[in-house]
């Protein structure tokens, strides 16, 4: 059950066990009114009972959904710096500094049933470039249409694509320069792909695993809400 508390702020009632992390609802001149997504004051009379109960839904688990994720993001933090301090320790008993960036690590227990992978993925945008081969590719594609079978055309057309966001579908991207195709134009094309990658940057991820015994299967540790 939701309380409204003196200072027009909510918190959650006896046995909920969670403060509400966000003030939805304010009392002016002894009336309770009801903050809309338009910043409005709505009358709590003529707010509908679904409403309310929706409200007190989401602020519920939103109120657990904050602490942890700021507990997972901590839990993040120090594992990578943790992993930090034993590659320092090898730096230090060999003399020298490892190469490439800070990831592709692998860390095994002594039992072999858990590991840990460290990754670097990058973030990649592509340039102007693109356009150009985008051009390439569709004049090749004019005048291949009556020789060349639908579905490769709509593989090829669909790379260029890009989401409701506006972003390209980076693997059907990359699928194109894997085709040996002897046209100038396409050669010209996949050049222009290949230069318009921009790496911009890049981020580390760490993925732990475990499994029964040495000779099992991995399985990984879920901590992602929507695939646990």
């Amino acid at each position: 059950m939701t309380v409204l508390n003196g200072d027009g702020t909510t918190s959650a009632g006896p046995g909920d066990g969670v403060v509400s992390p966000m003030a939805g609802q304010r009392e002016i001149d002894g009336k309770l009114y009801w903050t809309n997504a338009d910043g409005g004051l709505i009358p709590d009379d003529v707010v509908k009972p679904i409403d309310k109960l929706q409200d007190e839904l989401v602020r519920k688990i939103i109120g657990h959904a904050l602490p942890l994720s700021a507990q997972i993001a901590r839990f993040r933090q120090h594992s990578f710096d943790d992993v930090d301090a034993l590659v320092a320790l090898l730096e230090q008993e060999y003399q020298a500094q490892r190469g490439g960036a800070k990831g592709n690590l692998v860390f095994t227990s002594y039992d072999g049933c858990f590991q840990i992978k460290v990754a670097v993925a990058d973030n990649i945008l592509f340039g102007p470039e693109l356009q150009v081969a985008k051009g390439l590719v569709d004049e090749c594609l004019r005048e291949w249409s009556a020789d060349s079978r639908t579905e490769i055309r709509a593989i090829i057309t669909r790379a260029f694509d890009v989401d409701s966001q506006g972003r390209l579908n980076r693997s059907a991207l990359f699928s194109l320069l894997r085709y040996d195709i002897g046209d100038g134009r396409w050669q010209s094309a996949m050049k222009a792909i290949r230069d318009s990658i921009r790496v911009v940057g890049s981020k580390r991820y760490i993925r732990m695993y475990q499994r029964a015994n040495a000779q099992a299967a991995w399985e990984a540790i879920t901590i992602d809400v929507a695939a646990a």
